[in-house]
This record gives structure tokens, sequence and C-alpha cells, in this order.
């Protein structure tokens, strides 16, 4: 082998170590930046991808929730189950199965997808209907949704004589877990 020869074959090597110590710095940089951007994705927007899908969800005070997922938004979704439809609070929910591998960031979102949980409930108080709110802590009202304020939701309860009165109870929205629904509820 010629000293050309010789150096040549020396460049050639130095080449193939420069790029394979270059391929593992940007396997561990890509790695790091999946890593980094992974830490943007919120339950919300996996459950946004997972539309049309049937999940489960497991919901505090409630327990599991399961059904096809008809919209969602800005924490909160609705669960179209066989019996009843469901408004879940996405900050009650303890774990979701079957949701879809991808995620669809807010800044893809429709502008009816960036409205909040009081939007959804809203939708109830104006088709005055029949619900079951249920909060995080277990507790439950049989109830109609009359008003959303800023931070809570306004519901007349029955009870008293045969059911027939109505008392007036404002649950902190922080505290609902899901609002259950009859199936042809217009939320």
């Amino acid at each position: 082998m010629t000293s050309d020869e010789r150096l040549f074959a020396l460049f050639d090597e130095l080449e193939q170590e420069a790029t394979a110590a270059y391929d593992r710095e940007r396997s561990l940089e890509v790695g790091d930046r999946s890593r980094a951007e992974y830490r943007a994705v919120t339950l919300a927007s996996r459950v946004v991808a997972s539309l049309d899908t049937e999940l489960s969800f497991d919901v505090e005070g409630v327990g599991t929730v399961r059904g096809v997922v008809g919209r969602a938004g800005d924490g909160w979704c609705l669960v179209r189950a066989s019996q009843a439809d469901w408004v879940v609070a996405l900050p009650a929910v303890a774990a979701v199965r079957g949701a879809s591998e991808r995620s669809r960031p807010e800044v893809t979102w429709s502008p009816l997808q960036r409205l909040g949980l009081g939007a959804a409930l809203r939708r109830l108080a104006d088709a005055e209907t029949e619900c079951v709110l249920h909060q995080r802590t277990g507790a439950r009202h049989e109830c109609v949704v009359r008003r959303v304020g800023a931070d809570f939701v306004e519901v007349a309860v029955r009870g008293g004589r045969g059911g027939r009165e109505h008392r007036t109870v404002l649950v902190a929205t922080a505290a609902i877990a899901a609002v259950r629904s009859g199936a042809s509820a217009a939320v």
C-alpha cells in the first residue's frame, strides 16, 4: 500500500468515526428533544385526538365511564354511552384507556374545542335537561342546571314534597367530576 493509499484509508476511517459520533450525538439530541416536546402534551390533547373512539375513563367520585367520545374541549369531553351522555371534567379523570397514540395540540383545535366546561354546562342549562351532577367527593345531585357562573354552576335540586319542590345549590366548577344526562341531551 502506498503512502497516498494509507493516507486516504486513514481519512476514510476518521470520516467513518466522525459520522458514527455525529449519529450517536444526533440520536441523543433527538431523544432529548422528543421527551422535551412530549412534556407539552396534555390529557385534553390526547382525548381530542380520540374523537369518535370508545374510551374508558376512571373518574373521581363516579367510577368508570365508558363510551364514544363525541366532543372534547378545554378541560372536558362528552362521552356517549348506551343509556346516557356524560360530560366528564378532565381534571377529575384518574386514568383513560383506549386513547389514540396521537395528540392534537391546542393550536390545531377549532374555536368550539377551545370552549371550557362552562360552555358544555350552559348547553345543559339552555336545554333544561334533567341530569345527575357528580362531584369529585362522590356527592351527587339530581338536578336541572339553571345558570353557569365564572367558577360555579347553579342547579335546581329536586326535593321536598314528593320531589316537586326545588332548592338551589351552587356547586364549584372545580368540584364537578361529571354530569350524566339522558341520551337525547343537547350537549
